[in-house]
């Protein structure tokens, strides 16, 4: 229950800050153009705190902390005084109601900047782009990959870390486009291999469709790092750096195997044999297992009180210019990888699978939090550039919808009419309906896979 719990919270300061920063731009650049705002509200509902400023601006916190909205004067919503009419919505130009609409997805965009300038700033831990051996049949296997071989570069892409290397390869998923893949094997010798990704199937769900690369971390090895107090490996003279080859003589080759023998054996019998490997030297050492509960640990299972070595670290941290600089191109990128893949979804050329929705969201920032502070800025920073995209697209209801009346208004010397517009609100509700129906169609497929 933690897990959900701590979803729905993060969930919450996820949407509540993007969505009331989305509404502040569309807030700060309506009082430049001489916009009259009644209301700035925090949150939804019924308000808790209130105050009415000289200006006659109410600034509101409300009780459902999922975003904010803008309230302005609008001729369309009630009659307006003589005495306000110049700073009702409707009566600015054309271009000043473009700039008041446009700011909340501009304002997400400079969200998303900002938290990636200070993620690059900060850095972000992540692993190196180690690989484990591919599985059969897997189309790293078959591009002849090996298990210690790092990924260097994607296509025209260098990459330094894992979560950077899935990112290069996310467009070339999306497009089942053929990439090359630079490796580096343990004696720095660099080859060059062809990922054939025009292999996976056209429906493919983009999480499906990792499993299908056969790319996953290399494992860790058996090699002790911290040995807990009164434990059976303490008891038993084991020491951190020693390596772990067999139990009762069957062999390990990894900190993951390690578990799976260590219970298999443990199971016949508590009493183990080690091979142990230590500044060169083959050492037998018996150790009797316990069956407990380590601190943390959701059940009892059968353990010795070690932990694996950390993997290799990798972290991109850049100065204050050169991190502004990440920071734009990988606005730039990730907006060009969003909008690819909305006009492959529309145009059948990738799957709708790869829609996710509420669920998924609240998911994700839940593991980013509790992966640290650099990692949430990055999922932020995502969500604010969906967000921004999101609204802009052309359907009546979202900003984009309005400024495509206003860039008709501009076309044709007047408004769109009002019947127009409200046959627009209906379908622009039923559109939005479909995709969030889909989302969430889609969120509940994975969480019962």
């Amino acid at each position: 229950m933690s897990t959900f719990f701590g979803s729905v919270w993060w969930l919450l300061v996820t949407l509540g800050l993007l969505v009331t920063f989305h509404e502040f731009g569309h807030f700060w650049v309506a009082r430049r153009c001489g916009v009259k705002v009644l209301r700035f509200s925090v949150g939804f509902g019924r308000a808790l705190w209130s105050r009415v400023a000289a200006d006659g601006t109410e600034y509101r916190i409300a009780a459902i902390p999922l975003g904010g909205y803008v309230k302005m004067l609008d001729a369309r919503e009630g009659e307006v005084p003589a005495a306000l009419r110049d700073q009702e919505f409707t009566a600015k130009s054309v271009w000043k109601r473009i700039a008041i609409v446009a700011a909340g997805p501009g304002f997400n965009f400079i969200f998303a900047i900002a938290a990636f300038w200070l993620m690059f700033m900060i850095g972000k831990p992540d692993t190196a782009p180690i690989i484990a051996t591919p599985p059969a049949q897997t189309l790293a296997a078959q591009a002849k990959l090996h298990q210690g071989e790092r990924i260097v570069q994607v296509g025209d892409t260098h990459v330094s870390t894992w979560s950077g290397t899935l990112d290069a390869l996310t467009d070339d998923v999306l497009a089942h486009q053929d990439v090359a893949l630079t490796v580096t094997d343990a004696d720095h010798q660099q080859r060059t291999v062809m990922l054939a990704l025009s292999q996976l199937p056209a429906d493919v769900d983009i999480n499906k469709a990792l499993d299908k690369l056969g790319l996953a971390p290399a494992p860790l090895p058996p090699v002790i790092d911290q040995i807990s107090p009164d434990s059976p490996a303490a008891s038993a003279g084991l020491r951190h750096g020693d390596r772990i080859n067999a139990i009762n003589g069957v062999k390990v080759d990894s900190f993951t195997e390690l578990g799976k023998v260590l219970k298999a054996q443990a199971t016949k019998s508590a009493k183990l044999s080690l091979t142990v490997q230590r500044d060169g030297q083959t050492l037998t050492l018996p150790v009797t297992a316990r069956w407990s509960q380590p601190e943390g640990a959701p059940q009892a299972f059968w353990n010795i009180g070690v932990s694996a070595m950390p993997p290799q670290a990798a972290t991109r941290r850049y100065g204050p210019l050169r991190s502004l600089g990440q920071a734009f191109a990988t606005t730039w990128d990730k907006t060009s990888t969003t909008l690819s893949m909305i006009g492959r979804m529309l145009t059948g050329h990738a799957s709708t699978k790869n829609l996710s929705g509420v669920i998924t969201i609240a998911q994700v920032a839940n593991t980013s939090a509790h992966l640290g502070f650099t990692w949430f800025l990055e999922f932020l920073g995502l969500v604010s550039l969906s967000l921004a995209v999101l609204n802009l697209l052309p359907i009546p209801i979202l900003d984009g919808g309005h400024l495509l009346y206003y860039l008709i208004e501009l076309v044709k010397g007047s408004p769109v009419s009002e019947r127009a517009m409200m046959a627009g609100q209906f379908v622009g509700m039923a559109l939005l309906a479909t995709l969030v129906g889909l989302a969430f169609y889609n969120d509940i497929l994975r969480l019962a896979s």
